[in-house]
């Protein structure tokens, strides 16, 4: 699968502890071609999510309490 290669920042393991609203605020300042969407844990369990590249989307997986929990990234 080809992807598109989007400018900017493309990672943000510095993100991974904070507020998930504050990270996608942080997310969108750094790269404003990318769009953010947060996935939100059910308690004790992975949403899932679809298997698709999206060069433009970053999801900010986030636990109970909003709190960043994988490296967001492009994809």
């Amino acid at each position: 699968m080809a992807s598109i290669n989007v400018p900017g920042k493309s990672s943000w393991p510095e993100l991974v502890g904070k507020n998930g609203g504050e990270a996608a605020t942080t997310i969108i300042s750094e790269n404003p071609n990318v769009f953010v969407v947060i996935i939100p844990s059910a308690t004790g369990h992975i949403t899932p999510v679809s298997a698709d590249y999206n060069s433009g989307r970053v999801r900010v997986s986030v636990d109970e309490h909003c709190i960043v929990t994988n490296v967001p990234k492009i994809g």
